[in-house]
């Protein structure tokens, strides 16, 4: 028999707010958290807008502050997140064996120092254009801050909290891109219900909203560049979508053993049953065209839970606003499910908060235990104009009051990771 594993707290830092029940306020209001790029001037960029965190201090949330100065916005995102997961969690020192607390992060790294790295490459051209290596080590050496350097490293992160919260257990950290958070909350269940540990902090953060995360993507093509309607621009489902919205910010969640949370009477947001995990095993950057990895990923979420397709009640969907994930999830949905995928509702978050990359996940979890426990399910706002490819009921601009005890929470990331997760209204 596998250990349990309930949701006993839960965080968030998000461009939509920077409380739980702030974020879940916007989403069932369809507020977008979408506006112009304000850390560096994007004039120049095909894409000038995202999707911020706003009015986020990490002295709110922590008393010492100053010991994190060298560290990027992912990480105080990630402090931020947990601190509020714990308080939530309601757990204390006389609940926890330090050694049976774990953390499973899917976090990202964090930002360059973009203007002393480019003027350190445009010292190093040699005249003929070339980069002279050399003179680049030497001037990084003179002018990057080592701190500053050490603290981009994606496993700076749950290392961070584990010495926040004196966690003691497992501490890893998976960078699957899209999938990074959602993968983190399938292991860390893994971990809870095999008995590595009683107590696990996971979730995700991340920011590339900085010169070197816009670029990349727009050299992909995969931002909209609607930078006439930005509130606009994230249309997932929509025939006249253009790419995704790029975001930041945080989730984390309190994954707790089943016996070990009645003990203490904790409250219980829901249920972890399913974790489905599967790589597509074609492009770097491209799905399957038939969506071979995500049907494999629902499927196998499905069997893990001991769930039939007429089961789920709803759907959280990657749902990015690129012309292919859409179009593919939308495939793999109707293969998992069968006809039933056509009574299902889904929907996509991303429309108004933008896409958080490696925090997306722990976030859209969190989103369906809050759709179970309220009896609302958020809808994909900007859907303006069906795609016949896209022929599924995605909950279209407004709020759909419904009755909801299984849901799915898809994220499918660049190279071909697929996760699935599946949660459920908590019954003893």
């Amino acid at each position: 028999m596998k250990r349990r594993v309930v949701v006993t707290g839960m965080g968030c830092i998000t461009p939509v707010g920077n409380t739980v029940a702030e974020m879940w306020k916007s989403l069932k209001e369809c507020a977008s958290g979408v506006g112009p790029i304000t850390y560096f001037d994007a004039t120049n960029f095909p894409t000038r807008f995202a999707s911020q965190v706003k009015d986020y201090r990490l002295q709110d949330y922590i008393p010492n502050p100053e010991r994190y100065e060298h560290c990027g916005r992912n990480i105080h995102f990630a402090i931020g997140a947990a601190t509020q997961a714990m308080k939530n969690s309601g757990l204390d020192e006389r609940d926890i064996d330090p050694t049976r607390f774990g953390v499973y992060l899917g976090a990202g790294e964090g930002q360059q120092d973009f203007p002393v790295f480019m003027s350190m490459i445009a010292l190093s051209k040699k005249p003929e254009g070339d980069l002279d290596f050399e003179r680049f080590t030497k001037l990084s050496l003179e002018r990057l801050d080592s701190e500053k350097e050490k603290q981009q490293e994606p496993n700076m992160t749950p290392g961070h909290l584990a010495a926040l919260f004196n966690a003691q257990g497992p501490n890893l950290n998976c960078l699957t891109a899209c999938a990074a958070s959602s993968q983190a909350l399938g292991e860390a269940t893994e971990l809870v219900r095999r008995g590595d540990a009683d107590i696990m902090l996971s979730g995700g953060a991340h920011s590339m909203i900085h010169p070197f995360g816009v670029t990349g993507f727009n050299l992909l093509t995969a931002l909209s560049t609607r930078n006439d309607n930005p509130q606009g621009a994230s249309r997932p489902f929509d025939r006249e979508r253009d790419g995704f919205v790029l975001g930041e910010g945080a989730g984390m969640l309190i994954l707790e053993e089943l016996e070990h949370a009645k003990r203490r009477r904790a409250k219980i947001y829901g249920e972890i049953v399913g974790y489905g995990s599967t790589a597509d095993s074609y492009r770097i950057t491209d799905i399957h065209p038939e969506g071979r990895g995500a049907t494999a990923c629902i499927k196998m979420a499905m069997e893990d839970a001991q769930v039939n397709p007429e089961d789920i009640d709803y759907i959280n969907a990657h749902g990015t606003s690129t012309s292919v994930n859409d179009r593919t999830e939308t495939m793999a949905i109707k293969r998992a499910l069968g006809e039933r995928a056509f009574k299902t509702p889904v929907s996509s978050t991303k429309s108004m908060m933008g896409h958080l990359i490696a925090a997306a996940g722990a976030v859209e979890a969190m989103t369906c235990l809050l759709a179970i426990a309220d009896d609302v399910l958020p809808p994909t706002i900007n859907y303006e104009n069906p795609d016949p490819d896209c022929d599924l009921d995605y909950i279209p601009n407004q709020p759909r009051e419904d009755k909801a005890k299984v849901a799915i929470s898809n994220s499918f990331g660049f190279g071909g990771q697929n996760v699935s997760l599946i949660l459920r209204e908590f019954r003893d």
